[in-house]
């Protein structure tokens, strides 16, 4: 029996030729239109891609009754107001990470939200990674036991994203645009994180591109449990891509314990009483990393948007949702905020400053 296909418009086509790649490869999805302000970049996709059609205004994709879905790629303080559009227009959302640049539009998106009866899906691509779904199985699975530890880290040389213009402007950061896929993970885990603590430094390359946002963070946050989390971040200096795996999430248990790592596709479990394995997926990475080496990686989109479809024929909700969104912001406010006070920040605290009670 075929399953339903469902109706793509994507807005934003420099992120988002990840996720048109994932929309023309699946048997899901039927991409009906493209957009974006510069016509240029819209005739690069077409051309790389193949589709017939795009346009430079956002209401076409709004208007349009055929598109069930807007995918939303444009930059991160234009999300709020995208995503209001469409959940006014009657259409259900998948947004990039971060899903808003602030807390401020928090409030009254929510209002919008209840209203419009909609899904809005934040598009945490590090969840739907082969290794990280492998850990995801085995943690509920009950593999690792009592789970109280949890360390994740996002640390790569990302100089070279200092080189595009819009990384340069005002608002920029890297806690907000890189690290926030390690504070996913963790929040993944420990999802009534608490309070945070940590520290950040701007490094002398950071502030060479008039940045003064930190590039090196490292982060301990605790739930209500008393649980921990690790979480750490570095951008601008030669990394040992060897051994340092970009983004990597542990799991600490009572039975056992577990690795998940991006770059290289590993796996590493020590599930007593058997002995340490290593598991390798070598074969997708194909899949995964589909053009500009592993810059672009579309496997893990179109695992998402196949999550997606899968949540809304079963009538479940995708996750993260707009409610986990937000409380990730709000982790996200928080570790700014003990950066600059070097005291513990209590979530809760935020969340009740903007009015938000999730």
């Amino acid at each position: 029996m075929n399953k339903p296909k469902y109706k793509l418009g994507v807005i934003g086509l420099g992120e988002g030729r990840s996720i048109i790649s994932a929309a023309m490869q699946s048997e899901r999805w039927d991409l009906v239109n493209v957009c974006d302000i510069n016509e240029e970049m819209c005739k690069l996709r077409k051309d790389e891609f193949g589709f017939q059609r795009y346009t430079l205004n956002y209401m076409d994709l709004l208007n349009d009754p055929e598109i069930d879905v807007i995918a939303i790629y444009t930059p991160d303080q234009l999300h709020g107001r995208h995503i209001q559009m469409a959940l006014e227009a009657g259409k259900h959302v998948i947004v990039t990470k971060p899903m808003l640049h602030s807390l401020e539009e928090a409030s009254g998106l929510l209002q919008v939200w209840k209203s419009s009866g909609k899904h809005v899906f934040v598009g945490q691509s590090s969840r739907f990674f082969e290794p990280m779904i492998h850990q995801r199985n085995d943690f509920l699975a009950g593999y690792h036991g009592e789970v109280d530890t949890v360390e994740t880290s996002y640390i790569s040389d990302s100089r070279w994203f200092l080189q595009k213009d819009w990384s340069r402007q005002r608002g920029f950061s890297w806690l907000y645009n890189f690290m926030i896929h390690a504070v996913d993970l963790a929040k993944w885990y420990l999802p009534e994180i608490e309070e945070v603590f940590g520290y950040g430094h701007s490094s002398n390359t950071n502030k060479e591109y008039g940045l003064t946002a930190p590039d090196s963070m490292r982060f301990v946050m605790k739930d209500k449990e008393g649980r921990i989390a690790q979480v750490s971040g570095s951008y601008t200096k030669p990394s040992l891509q060897h051994i340092e795996p970009g983004i990597s999430c542990t799991l600490r248990g009572t039975k056992g314990t577990s690795r998940a790592v991006y770059s290289n596709l590993l796996y590493h479990t020590h599930f007593p009483p058997e002995q340490p394995v290593t598991h390798t997926f070598e074969e997708k990475f194909p899949y995964y990393f589909r053009f500009e080496g592993t810059s672009h990686h579309a496997g893990e989109y179109q695992n998402y948007i196949e999550y997606f479809t899968d949540c809304l024929e079963h009538g479940e909700t995708p996750k993260p949702d707009l409610m986990e969104g937000i409380h990730t912001l709000s982790i996200l406010t928080a570790m700014e905020r003990s950066m600059e006070s070097g005291t513990p920040v209590k979530v809760n605290d935020v969340l009740s400053e903007f009015c938000l009670e999730l």
